[in-house]
């Protein structure tokens, strides 16, 4: 008698709908840019319980079936792309808010559980969880953990990793290491939990988590502030830093054309400020008095401009005009419409340097025969510049050279290849660029450790 296949075997364990083959898989995909394109796979699991996910991953532990972790496929790096002798385990349906504590100011939720919708439920409790980044609505908190996400107020609250104060997850061999405490300060031994954070699902299947929730705040105010030079975007930062006394959540720059782009497609509203600037400074402050937070950015504005320091400014504190803002600001699809085609990036560098560096970068890109445009935007008060690379030619030869001017800078300059979205299939040959032959031997040894099948999410980081 042969041995039974992982299918098979999977079969005699699983509820029927929670195993998806053959045409049960034409209406899955590997991303939400590719809804078009079926998943091909050896089958696709759909686990309901931690439980679920020790049981499925032993027995492809037992059969060496490599398995690829799928949350809300937002990714940008090619985590999520299937071979079609690997198995899919589709966190969807672990996707439960179990607690929402108010005296511990924690959220405990399963993987699955989409981050709008944590910052929606903390929300009714006055509570704030901070992650905001644009594929929030989509995005699922275990993938968030998995990569460590950033976003729009990392420069306040910090990245993922700050936020999450209890975390279980599986082993590859199926294997649980739980420990879900709602407790800040923990020394007792080594923080295993961090371990899974940033490792993008190759050391083990993040199941459950406990983050970590601050008091919301009662006000909102934000402006759109054009300045002539780069050191004045410096300048800047520290002068609201200093002065909002920690109420400054955001701080993100734009290029003369990057924001020239997002508003030429405006037709209900003008742009808020013209499109003849080098760079645009969209600046959010979360306070407690509305009133009060407005006179002081408005004061602060004002004294900056009075120095010199920028060329010109528009506030905004109502609802309309703040979603406005910031949509401008996150809306990048329309960057990515620009071009036939087109490249992702999100590396960091030194912020004194940005400047200098990322207009070299675009110069560069642009003399490129093949491609149209470089648009230039980000996080800056964290060192961390997206590039949109628009092209007309998709080929491999074209995507290196690319990816060739991108990267040049990062090793001599103490940069990232990634600052948020992580590395993935797509920037594995570029790892060098960040980190040591020892920092990557290290890696490796862990992977060895955790995975020594290298069956879970295999081919990821390296």
């Amino acid at each position: 008698m042969s041995k039974p296949t992982i299918v098979e075997k999977l079969e005699r364990l699983l509820k029927p709908h929670q195993l998806l083959t053959g045409e049960g898989l034409s209406d899955r995909t590997y991303h939400i840019w590719k809804m078009d394109e079926s998943l091909d796979a050896v089958a696709l699991v759909l686990p309901e319980s931690t439980e679920d996910v020790s049981t499925i991953l032993k027995i492809c532990w037992e059969l060496n079936q490599e398995v690829v972790v799928h949350g809300g496929l937002t990714n940008l790096v090619g985590s999520t792309e299937v071979a079609p002798h690997q198995l899919v385990m589709a966190m969807d349906r672990m996707n439960a808010l179990e607690e929402i504590d108010p005296q511990s100011r924690t959220i405990t939720a399963q993987s699955g559980a989409i981050v709008e919708h944590l910052i929606n439920a903390a929300d009714e409790y006055d509570l704030l969880l901070p992650l905001n980044f644009g594929a929030k609505g989509s995005a699922q908190i275990g993938g968030a953990i998995a990569t460590n996400a950033g976003g729009l107020r990392v420069f306040r609250y910090g990245m993922t990793r700050q936020m999450v104060l209890g975390l279980e997850a599986v082993l590859p061999d199926g294997r649980v290491v739980s420990s879900l405490k709602k407790i800040l300060k923990d020394n007792s031994g080594y923080d295993l939990k961090q371990l899974f954070i940033g490792a993008e699902g190759t050391l083990g299947v993040v199941t459950k988590v406990i983050l970590r929730l601050v008091e919301a705040p009662k006000s909102r105010v934000s402006a759109l502030v054009a300045v002539d030079q780069y050191p004045q975007v410096v300048q800047l930062l520290k002068f609201l830093e200093k002065n909002l006394s920690g109420s400054l959540t955001g701080f993100e720059l734009m290029w003369q054309n990057t924001y020239t782009t997002m508003t030429q497609t405006l037709t209900q509203q003008q742009p808020p400020l013209p499109q003849n600037y080098p760079y645009y400074i969209f600046v959010e402050c979360l306070g407690s008095e509305a009133q009060k937070d407005y006179q002081r950015l408005e004061t602060l504005i004002g004294e900056a401009m009075e120095n010199g320091m920028i060329t010109d400014a528009a506030l905004m504190n109502s609802d309309r005009d703040l979603n406005f803002l910031w949509l401008l600001r996150e809306d990048v699809a329309v960057l990515a419409s620009q071009g036939k085609f087109d490249q992702h990036f999100d590396i960091s560098l030194p912020i004194p340097k940005i400047g200098i560096l990322i207009s070299e970068i675009q110069n560069n890109l642009e003399a490129l025969p093949f491609v149209s445009h470089a648009f230039a935007f980000g996080h800056v008060a964290d060192g961390n510049i997206h590039f949109i690379v628009g092209k007309n030619d998709d080929s491999e030869a074209s995507r290196k050279a690319i990816n060739q001017i991108v990267y040049a800078p990062l090793k001599a300059n103490n940069g990232s290849v990634s600052a948020e979205h992580g590395i993935g299939l797509h920037k594995k040959d570029y790892l060098y660029t960040s980190r040591s032959a020892t920092e990557i031997e290290v890696m490796k040894a862990l992977k060895n450790l955790f995975d020594p099948k290298y069956i879970l999410n295999p081919g990821r980081i390296f």
